[in-house]
């Protein structure tokens, strides 16, 4: 079944609302433990990932489990800077926590080879919804590394609306499959 973006967001939502603490845990094991397994996969180029909040799959175990990783800064016109994780974090934008060390540009993220990013959803063509505001979009459209969503069981989906700003994953975390990989379009395409 295909929902709209909108709809499908407000049902994850609801859904992530409901996630029992074992849950929430092993979605942050599953996370740390296929993301290290991945970066042995595919060691070239840093590790971008992101500092989970609320619901979302935890990555506060892989933070403190890696030397260095990239973090997201949200910039006031919706684009992601980059600063690298010391264990500093501070309140950011829309109370997002952020790296507090310095900004190395939006383009940092270029010269990651793995990128674990967040996500509602994504389709098995590799189509992802997150949580609407472009951000993740215009950033993954800067990199060729490996891009990675990290969801809960059932946020897989069989497909999603894509539009063409859209940029594809090359596979998920999920807690109970651990690490799937989704077949890709050529780069610059997204599935219709």
């Amino acid at each position: 079944m295909v929902f709209g973006k909108a709809a499908r967001r407000v049902e994850v939502l609801r859904a992530r609302s409901l996630l029992s603490p074992l849950a929430l845990a092993a979605a942050e094991r599953a996370v740390t433990r296929c993301a290290l397994e991945a970066r042995e996969r595919f060691p070239a180029g840093r590790l971008a990932a992101y500092v989970s909040g609320g619901t979302e799959p935890g990555t506060r175990e892989l933070l403190a489990a890696l030397p260095e990783v990239l973090l997201p800064v949200l910039l006031p016109d919706g684009d992601l800077d980059w600063a690298v994780h010391d264990g500093d974090l501070v309140a950011g934008r829309h109370g997002l926590l952020e790296p507090a060390g310095p900004r190395l540009g939006r383009d940092a993220v270029a010269d990651c080879g793995l990128v674990l990013v967040p996500a509602l959803s994504v389709d098995r063509r590799g189509v992802r919804l997150g949580r609407g505001g472009g951000s993740y979009d215009r950033a993954l459209a800067r990199t060729a590394g490996r891009v990675v969503a990290a969801l809960h069981v059932g946020e897989l989906v069989e497909k999603l609306p894509a539009e063409p700003h859209d940029r594809a994953v090359h596979a998920v975390v999920l807690p109970d499959e651990g690490l799937v990989e989704l077949p890709l379009p050529s780069p610059g395409e997204m599935p219709s």
